[in-house]
C-alpha cells in the first residue's frame, strides 16, 4: 500500500471545535489558541465564522478574533461564510480562504438552512465569486456525506451530485464531511470516490467525526485512496449542532500520533500540540477529548 508521504491537516477546532460551546469563550482565549495552534507547526486554522449571532452565539467576536490572531507567514487563515452578508463582513478581517457549506443529505439540507442542496448552492453562488473577485481562495464543506440524522445512509451518487454543483460554482477544493460521525472505511471510500469524479486528489480532504470510534479507521481508508488532507480539532473540540448525539471532530493529536507512526510527515510538534489541547480543555473545564493526549499527559504526569 502506498500511502501519501506528507499530510496537511487543518484544524477546525477554534471555529467547528467552539461553535456550540454553551459558554462564552473570551476572544483573547481563541487567539491565544490559534497562536498556539501555529506555534505546532499547523499551516491551516479555521479560525471563526461570520454567521448570525442569534444563530451561534459564540462566533459574535469574529472581527475582534480576526483582528486579534498573530499571522504566521505560510499559514493559511479561514473563517466561514454562509451568504453574502457574512463574506462582506469577513473581508474586513482578510481572510486567505472562506469556507461555503453544503449538505450531501436533502432532508439536512432543509432543517439546517430551510432549503434543498440545489438552492443552497445557488445562494453560495454569488459569496463564491466575490471571494473569488477579491483573490481570497474558496473551500467546499460537504456535510453527512455517508449518513444523515434524517435520512440514514447516504449514496455516493449523491455526493457526487454537491461535489459537481460545488464545482460548477467555481469552489476551488471541498472537505469529505462524516458529520455525525457513522461512517466506516468502504462507506467513506465510495464518498470519496464519488468526489474525486470532480475535484482532483489535492483538492480534496476528509472531515471525519468520532461518535462511534471510527474516525482514525476511516482516516486510513482515505489515504489508501491517495487522499492527503484532512481536517480535525485540537483536544476533538466540537460537534454539530443539527446532529443529535454527533460527537466531537476527530483530535488532531489521535491524527497526528496515527500518522507519525505510519511515517507520514506532518510538520506538527505532537508534544506543543498537546499543550494546546490542554490549553482549551482546561479553560472549557473538562478533560481533553484526545485518547493520545491523556496517554501521554498521564505519562508526563508519571
Amino acid at each position: 500500500m502506498k500511502y501519501p508521504a506528507r499530510v496537511k491537516l487543518i484544524d477546525v477546532g477554534p471555529r467547528d471545535g467552539l461553535q456550540n460551546e454553551k459558554q462564552p469563550v473570551p476572544a483573547a482565549v481563541k487567539i491565544e489558541l490559534v497562536k498556539r495552534l501555529q506555534d505546532a507547526g499547523l499551516k491551516e486554522i479555521e479560525v471563526t465564522s461570520y454567521v448570525s449571532p442569534k444563530w451561534v452565539p459564540q462566533m459574535a467576536d469574529n472581527a475582534e478574533v480576526m483582528a486579534g490572531i498573530h499571522r504566521q507567514s505560510g499559514v493559511l487563515y479561514s473563517v466561514l461564510t454562509p451568504n453574502l452578508k457574512g463574506f462582506e463582513a469577513a473581508l474586513a478581517g482578510k481572510p486567505d480562504e472562506i469556507v461555503v457549506f453544503g449538505a450531501a443529505s436533502e432532508a439536512f439540507s432543509q432543517k439546517n438552512i430551510n432549503c434543498s442542496i440545489a438552492e443552497s448552492i445557488e445562494r453560495f453562488a454569488p459569496v463564491v465569486q466575490a471571494a473569488l473577485d477579491a483573490g481570497i481562495a474558496v473551500r467546499g464543506a460537504m456535510s453527512c456525506t455517508v449518513g444523515c440524522p434524517y435520512e440514514g445512509e447516504i449514496a455516493p451518487e449523491k455526493v457526487g451530485y454537491v461535489a459537481g454543483l460545488m464545482k460548477g460554482i467555481g469552489v476551488q477544493r471541498v472537505d469529505v464531511a462524516d458529520t455525525i460521525g457513522v461512517g466506516t472505511p468502504i462507506k467513506v471510500q465510495k464518498a470519496l470516490q464519488a468526489t474525486l469524479a470532480h475535484f482532483g486528489i489535492d483538492q480534496v480532504s476528509g472531515h471525519f467525526h468520532d461518535t462511534y470510534g471510527q474516525a482514525l479507521s476511516n482516516t486510513l481508508a482515505a489515504l489508501e485512496l491517495g487522499v492527503w488532507n484532512f481536517q480535525s480539532s485540537v483536544a476533538g473540540l466540537g460537534g454539530c449542532p443539527y446532529a443529535k448525539g454527533a460527537t466531537g471532530n476527530v483530535a488532531t493529536e489521535d491524527v497526528v500520533y496515527l500518522l507519525q507512526g505510519m511515517g507520514i510527515d506532518t510538520g506538527v510538534d505532537l508534544d506543543k500540540l498537546i499543550d494546546a489541547g490542554q490549553f482549551i480543555s482546561e479553560h472549557l473545564g473538562r478533560p481533553t477529548q484526545s485518547r493520545v493526549a491523556r496517554a501521554l499527559l498521564a505519562k508526563r504526569a508519571g
